[in-house]
């Protein structure tokens, strides 16, 4: 679970701390352009580097100082309780003058108050305890460390944050981009949904007991279903078939010709598969009642709500009635910005002051993030 997320200098946040500590769901709500999708990309950038992604250029862009004031580094900074130690991870990048690529001006990774390597520029120092160093090494100013750190077993430190990193999931969905065939697998699921089906296949190849439990959350929003195959279709290719069964009737249903919101039904069963079998992940979702009724958000908001529990977390964004009725003044964080010009600002709905009921000043577009 993230205990703080923090970000100065990048894009719309400027010294900007996301209240989530203790929190294992909760909703962003705010205008648009307000932050709600540079918080998605600034984990995304987090989430590369778990990857295996270190060129900074690749991650980051000068075009994403705030406001342009590239004379202050961007900074990075993620607290994260895994297995009841405290990880903290901080990562800098810096553009000096006449340079066209941001380098790494810091990093460190400290586990439970211990460090387990530090960095300053080029320099990079491997520690045995809070004293000693085991080593040190130079690295491209233009690479970032975490990445090219061997790791010395699966109970590494290092391993079990690069892997948390790695698996953490950030989704905004495109329906039409999940076409349910898969040429691999993978733990790692893309924003966009289109690695869907390698995530599946890899969610099933690994866990198979998982299959009744996404069978079981997809009755219970298609009633209908009778089963679900994932077919080779060439010596590495699958895709999945879906079956339908009424009063003996029977229908498959390649999943690339679902309906989008059938589609998103799939991808929120295998969110909850996957955090409860290789789990407790982190999950940001950005708007996930899109391509769903307003008679069927209410429950898939509360499936995700339930699913996330203990060390687990999810953050949603929402401009949806039935989804913002599903959170409450505690775990809802209303984002704010004054102008282009001007930075977000967050602060939770229990600490300002609202007029009547919640969704009808948001409609009015009576609610700012002023204290009460």
């Amino acid at each position: 679970m993230i205990q703080r997320f923090y970000v100065h200098n990048f894009r719309c946040l400027e010294n900007f701390e996301l209240p989530i500590k203790e929190m294992p769901s909760g909703l962003l709500i705010g205008k648009n352009g307000t932050g709600k999708s540079t918080i998605a990309f600034a984990l995304e950038i987090l989430q590369n580097i778990g990857r295996g992604e270190n060129r900074v250029g690749r991650l980051v862009q000068s075009k994403d100082f705030a406001r342009g004031r590239s004379d202050v580094p961007i900074r990075f900074e993620i607290e994260v309780l895994l297995a009841e130690r405290l990880y903290k991870y901080v990562l800098a990048l810096e553009l000096p003058e006449k340079f066209k690529e941001l380098r790494v001006s810091e990093e460190q990774l400290i586990v439970a108050g211990n460090p387990i390597y530090s960095r300053q520029e080029a320099q990079v120092s491997l520690h045995t305890g809070p004293q000693k160093r085991e080593a040190q090494f130079l690295v491209d100013w233009h690479l970032v460390a975490l990445p090219l750190i061997q790791e010395q077993s699966e109970t590494d430190p290092l391993h079990l944050f690069k892997t948390w990193l790695a698996r953490t999931i950030i989704l905004a969905p495109i329906p039409s981009l999940m076409t349910g065939e898969s040429n691999g697998e993978t733990l790692e699921p893309e924003r966009d949904g289109s690695n869907f089906a390698e995530w599946f296949t890899g969610l099933l190849s690994r866990y198979p007991a998982a299959y009744t439990h996404l069978e079981k959350h997809l009755r219970e929003v298609m009633p209908d279903i009778r089963d679900f195959q994932n077919e080779h279709i060439g010596k590495e290719s699958k895709s999945i078939i879906v079956g339908f069964e009424e009063h003996s009737a029977n229908l498959n249903v390649y999943f690339r010709d679902l309906a989008d919101g059938e589609k998103c039904f799939f991808l929120c069963a295998v969110v909850l598969a996957a955090n409860k079998f290789y789990g407790p992940l982190f999950c940001f979702w950005d708007e996930p009642d899109n391509y769903l009724t307003l008679s069927e958000v209410g429950q898939f908001v509360t499936s995700l709500r339930r699913s996330f529990s203990g060390n687990s977390q999810i953050i949603v964004t929402s401009h949806n009635p039935e989804a913002i009725r599903r959170f409450s003044n505690e775990n809802t964080l209303v984002l704010d910005r004054k102008s282009h010009l001007e930075p977000t600002t967050v602060r939770l709905l229990n600490d300002i002051s609202i007029t009547g009921d919640l969704v009808d000043a948001l409609i009015r577009g009576d609610i700012s993030n002023e204290p009460k």
